[in-house]
């Protein structure tokens, strides 16, 4: 699906979102999704390392 998304369409799709949002609303806006994406992030890491421990714990008992 990405792959398909040019240089144009971006474009198209941030002046719809300034359009819908507003200029005001565009900082808060991307605040919101860097946060939501860095717990994201974090989740993944902390499941990650949870599957390490649980390899190592599994390791050392077996």
């Amino acid at each position: 699906m990405w792959g398909s998304i040019g240089p144009a369409e971006l474009i198209l799709l941030m002046f719809i979102i300034l359009l819908v949002f507003g200029s005001k609303r565009l900082p808060e806006l991307a605040r919101g999704i860097g946060k939501g994406v860095r717990q994201f992030n974090q989740a993944i890491e902390d499941v990650k390392e949870e599957i390490d421990i649980k390899d190592i714990d599994k390791q050392l008992r077996g």
